[in-house]
């Protein structure tokens, strides 16, 4: 679940949830064989990929 498009704010709703026994963990890049897969919409990209471009998620940092 992401609480915004572009990231802002994610610190103050990470900290929200934890406060309240909820576990926060970040969410990165899937693997499927060769390629990076979008945990968000399933889609697969090249290795070098920084963002997905079926449905525009981006990793954590």
């Amino acid at each position: 679940m992401a609480s915004s498009p572009n990231g802002a704010g994610d610190d103050v709703f990470d900290q929200f949830l934890a406060d309240r026994g909820h576990a926060v963990e970040r969410v990165g890049w899937e693997r499927e064989y060769n390629k990076k897969q979008c945990p968000e919409c399933g889609g697969l990209h090249d290795p070098s990929a920084s963002a997905c471009t079926v449905c525009g998620w981006e990793p954590t940092v």
